[in-house]
């Protein structure tokens, strides 16, 4: 007849001591527990297994007895089946406790409650600087008629109907006895014996709340801001949850952010280019600095103002680049088409012209 090892159904040595057995035991019984495999015969048979085993091993003289007779038959060691359903219930009440239930009341366990988004839209100058914004944030709080009971003022709360008081359920699911949280009291083992006419029992109310935020300078997109204990308030005693307010960070007609430096585009005619110019560049603050750029500025050419970039958080600030950009007019007309004209005629007999260095590059290139 075929033998059972309850060493190897456990997944251990001859050798394991107490201890390794319970563990073993703790780890295949989450597993293989009928009530995390609900729709699954073989789990549940699994289970039974494992939990036979355990049985076994656990007790030092029928552990004994156990491998002085080798591999036993099956069921060799097995007790009736509802003795075996009440060990189980008891190791399970041993090693995990309210994983799967437990006997008698246990009451609600605190919750948090739930952290809250809330994004904001801010212009450059309120990111570069920072600020306080009023913000009206819709949340559940505690309601202020019943202080969270969710009982009518004056009336008690009476022990739940479905449980008895207890919090939990208690079924038995194929060979096991399983045990859940209830679902009207949620566990807590109370229910208002008058709802609350504020909240209809609930013990929270859906409010708008005024807060204000301290924007830090120098925010931007995708920075977090938390304002602790700002969420959903909490049940059955729990903490409240806190509030982010996500920053969005708006783009600048005339302004870019790079870093801690902002970029200023400026254009400049081809005359001011090439002969040099006294530039008035406008900063984020509104005031307006004085930018010289030398004869035969470049387009893309950057100079630099210090200070009038972003607040950096070990102090000091980031610069501003003015960056040239040339701007060649669409159409000329009058005085301005004649000179222009004078000037192709001009450059056109002149040898060092852009055109003519490019065909110097070119005839080089076929006789090299």
């Amino acid at each position: 007849m075929a033998r059972v090892n309850y060493y190897e159904i456990l997944g251990i040595h001859r050798n394991a001591s107490a201890a390794e057995i319970k563990q073993a035991f703790r780890q295949l019984a989450l597993r293989f527990h009928p009530d995390r495999n609900p729709e699954d015969p073989e789990a549940e048979a699994r289970f039974k297994e494992i939990a036979e085993a355990y049985e076994v091993l656990s007790d030092p003289a029928r552990r004994a007895e156990y491998d002085r007779g080798g591999r036993p038959s099956p069921g060799a060691f097995r007790t009736r089946e509802t003795d075996l359903r009440a060990q189980v219930d008891e190791l399970f009440r041993e090693i995990f406790g309210d994983v799967f239930g437990g006997r008698g009341p246990r009451g609600p366990r605190p919750q948090r409650g739930a952290d809250l988004r809330y994004r904001i839209q801010l212009d450059l100058a309120e990111a570069v600087e920072g600020g306080v914004r009023d913000l009206e944030i819709p949340a559940r709080s505690l309601c202020r008629s019943c202080g969270g009971t969710g009982a009518r003022p004056g009336t008690p709360r009476v022990a739940c109907p479905e449980c008895r008081g207890h919090g939990t359920v208690r079924f038995q699911q194929g060979f096991f006895h399983v045990e859940r949280e209830c679902p009207v009291c949620g566990g807590d083992g109370r229910v208002p014996e008058s709802p609350c006419a504020a909240c209809e029992g609930r013990g929270q109310q859906e409010v708008v709340r005024r807060l204000q935020v301290r924007i830090p300078p120098g925010v931007q997109t995708g920075d977090r801001l938390r304002l602790a204990g700002e969420g959903e308030a909490g049940q059955h005693g729990g903490p409240p949850g806190d509030l982010y307010v996500v920053v969005e960070v708006r783009e600048h007609p005339v302004f870019r952010r790079e870093g801690r430096d902002l970029v200023c585009e400026v254009p400049v005619s081809y005359a001011q280019a090439a002969l040099g110019a006294d530039l008035e560049v406008p900063t984020l603050g509104g005031e307006r600095v004085r930018v010289r750029i030398p004869p035969g500025t470049q387009p893309g050419a950057e100079f630099t103002v210090p200070g009038h970039g972003v607040p950096a958080r070990g102090g000091g600030r980031g610069n501003l680049r003015v960056r040239i950009r040339l701007e060649v007019p669409k159409a000329v007309h009058g005085r301005v088409r004649e000179l222009v004209e004078q000037l192709a005629r001009l450059e056109a007999q002149d040898p060092d012209s852009p055109q003519a260095r490019f065909w110097r590059r070119v005839s080089e290139g076929e006789s090299g």
